[in-house]
């Protein structure tokens, strides 16, 4: 049965140029066997080359110039090539039985590449790769949109354009500028910052932010505790500082939990794995136990941080180099963001040469340009001993696809370390701030005001 599929899928693509056309590109030889296999590669290196299929007396010559054909497989395509004569009278099931098909031996090839992973055979690969092959070949189909025609989907443009895209705001005003209203969903977006600087304080505080609106949060951490988290998160929404959290009694911590769960709609999840232990496949796991034994469905994730996740194509001690590694996790990451469809928040460390830097740049992204490349959005924050004492952190936006990065390059907010808190500065964020031609910041220390008070919420 399945040789008869395969003289059917090879013979119509001979005899049929809308299904050659319409099946080819999604064809792999290694879903061929023995002859047939053969048969493809001939097939697909003549239509590279003249953009059609080849006729049976053009095959032929092509098979016996090719020298690493054997003798023991000429017969067989010699057979082949005289009485395999296909055609059928109802296409879709043509096109139906070839994707079924495709499909079946994809997961049939992951299968067999997972025993060899499984028994050692494979250098490269560990068992954390499995998922990412079964994935992989589930996903195998026929997809027939091969693009955006400019003159004919015209409409559908038009329609882009005024689309309200579903998008996750903050509560600082600079970011929604710069994100046209926040992060959207399918987008790894990305925090770089030195030690200390803040990465884990501007995660728990977005964090925090979107449980006050009403959205589910799911927080991976591979740094710190789950305790350590949630202490900064309750430093957050309690707006007490950290140090304090300690000096309540259980009955007034309890209180302003119970405030809290009152004024919030959104649940926050915080999972701890040891580091450079866990990745892609391993959090999509999490997100389907979580579905199942607590009906949660995160709206959108954090992961504390990329660095120290692992790669599920990748095993820990493989020849793979630093930027492959980082590369490789950081296109997991956006590949689960776009999966569950929501978008993911990391982060990454600088390097000693970023660390002290005051106008840190792509290039000061540790370990892999790769990362920079992959992101969606990525932002620097950058703190000196003059910001520290103003109480305030700048941002420089070093890749924007939200919009234009040009605009408010720069901006400073406020932090509020002890409460883990950000916040916007009164007047213009931008003032004392000069971009210049150079690119060169300008700081006026005169030019801040905190805006608001920490007294505005009532316990």
């Amino acid at each position: 049965m399945k040789d008869r599929l395969e003289n059917i899928i090879l013979g119509n693509l001979l005899d049929n140029d809308e299904y050659f056309r319409k099946v080819l590109p999604f064809l792999k030889p290694e879903y061929f066997s023995s002859i047939h296999r053969i048969l493809l590669n001939k097939i697909q290196a003549y239509s590279l080359k003249y953009n059609k299929a080849p006729t049976k007396q053009a095959l032929a010559i092509s098979i016996g110039e090719d020298r690493t054909v054997s003798e023991g497989e000429l017969p067989a395509l010699s057979e082949w090539l005289e009485n395999n004569i296909v055609s059928t009278s109802d296409p879709q099931w043509l096109l139906d039985e070839t994707e079924k098909y495709c499909k079946d031996k994809a997961i049939y090839n992951a299968i067999m590449e997972g025993i060899q992973i499984i028994d050692g055979k494979n250098r490269d690969l560990g068992p954390d790769a499995l998922p990412d092959l079964l994935s992989k070949a589930l996903q195998v189909g026929f997809d027939n949109n091969v693009g955006h025609d400019y003159s004919q989907n015209a409409d559908k443009r038009y329609e882009f354009y005024h689309r309200l895209e579903e998008k996750m705001p903050f509560d600082l005003a600079m970011f929604n500028e710069i994100t046209e209203g926040g992060l959207a969903n399918k987008t790894l977006n990305v925090v770089l910052a030195g030690t200390g600087v803040g990465k884990s304080l501007f995660m728990c505080h977005m964090a925090a932010n979107a449980v006050s609106q009403g959205k589910n949060v799911l927080y991976i951490t591979l740094e710190m505790s789950e305790e350590r988290i949630a202490e900064r998160i309750d430093a957050n929404l309690m707006n007490l500082p950290i140090g304090q959290l300690k000096d309540l009694s259980k009955q007034m911590f309890e209180d302003r939990i119970s405030k809290i769960n009152a004024k919030i709609q959104g649940r926050l999840i915080v999972k701890e794995y040891p580091t450079a232990s866990a990745h892609s496949g391993h959090f999509k796991a999490l997100i389907n136990e979580l579905k199942l034994k607590r009906n949660f469905a995160p709206d959108i994730i954090f992961i504390d941080y990329l660095n120290i996740c692992s790669s599920s194509r990748f095993k820990s001690g493989s020849n793979q180099n630093s930027y492959t590694i980082i590369k490789s996790i950081a296109e997991e990451l956006r590949g689960l963001a776009v999966e569950e469809d929501l978008p993911i928040v990391t982060a990454t460390q600088t390097t000693r040469g970023g660390y002290n830097n005051s106008d840190v740049e792509l290039t000061d992204t540790s370990e892999s340009f790769g990362l920079p490349a992959t992101a969606d959005l990525m932002i620097a924050l950058i703190s000196t001993e003059e910001l520290e004492k103003l109480g305030q952190i700048m941002v420089k936006q070093l890749k924007n696809r939200y919009s234009d990065i040009t605009r408010n390059k720069r901006f400073m907010i406020g932090v509020d370390r002890s409460r883990m808190k950000l916040f916007d500065i009164e007047g213009d964020p931008q003032e004392g701030l000069v971009d210049s031609g150079n690119d060169t910041p300008v700081f006026d220390k005169s030019s801040f005001v905190l805006k608001g008070s920490y007294d505005e919420i009532k316990f």
